[in-house]
């Protein structure tokens, strides 16, 4: 199993894949991550499609076969284990054959058949909560992926519809959520996330990432997923709430501080 329950899980990566500049950046940074605090437990992430934009004319990223490749490359280059999204049935065998965790969007998370395509692909399935669910319904939701043999599961929570064009994160979340067996994550960076709040597109308060990064890890979770990017500004996708590749080290310096002060 990729998952240890001593190490702290951090899953990370650019928003959309871009192009190799971004994903070596990136990757450096993490294997450097890992050097220096031997209790993180890497995964690399990239999406090579953003299918739910806000708005048709928003970028959507590489497509199938350049995104593979760069997860590919970064996997070869960097020794990391590779995340991406699954949207549909049939990306699950190219995504599996390069991947070793399939992620299911919180879109997607009550969408049995792709449920069922990606437990049986003998990947880790990471299901991100949908944004209308409760985290007591997670139970079902991850026991179609207990039904369906999955390798090994992970569950997301990534913020709760709050109104219109806000999120909420209930840190009872983790707790209740960790009675499915199963480890909890927080997307700290989608977590931020204004869905549609800007004109066409959804705009972020990255501010609020370090404090709910912590508080997640003093409730019980046992990893993080954060977004992260050389120049966020710049980026295709979700720039408001990722993290400046420069300002990824401090925070990981504090979360796990707060990790292991309540392990």
């Amino acid at each position: 199993m990729l998952f240890n329950p001593k190490k702290l899980l951090l899953i990370a990566g650019p928003c959309s894949l871009e192009n190799e500049r971004v994903c070596r950046a990136v990757a450096e940074v993490l294997v450097k991550l890992g050097k220096k605090h031997p209790e993180l437990n890497l995964v690399f992430k990239g999406s090579f499609d953003k299918a739910n934009r806000t708005s048709a004319k928003g970028a959507r990223g590489t497509g199938l076969e350049e995104g593979l490749a760069l997860l590919a490359l970064v996997r070869r280059d960097y020794g990391l284990p590779v995340l991406t999204d699954i949207h549909e049935r049939e990306q699950v065998k190219p995504v599996a054959a390069v991947c070793d965790v399939l992620q299911i969007p919180a879109f997607l998370s009550r969408q049995t058949d792709l449920l069922l395509a990606a437990a049986a692909s003998g990947r880790i399935v990471n299901v991100k909560k949908g944004q209308f669910l409760s985290p007591q319904e997670m139970v079902f939701v991850t026991g179609k992926l207990r039904e369906g043999r999955a390798k090994e599961i992970w569950q997301t929570e990534r913020g709760t519809t709050f109104g219109y064009n806000n999120l909420v994160v209930d840190m009872r979340s983790f707790p209740i959520m960790k009675l499915n067996g199963y480890p909890t994550i927080l997307d700290a960076t989608h977590s931020v996330q204004l869905p549609g709040a800007a004109g066409g597109k959804s705009g972020g308060q990255r501010e609020f990432v370090a404090p709910l990064s912590k508080a997640a890890l003093a409730a019980g979770a046992d990893g993080l997923f954060l977004e992260t990017h050389p120049n966020p500004d710049k980026a295709i996708s979700d720039g408001p709430n990722m993290i400046p590749l420069a300002d990824l080290p401090a925070l990981i310096a504090d979360c796990l501080a707060v990790w292991r002060a309540v392990r």
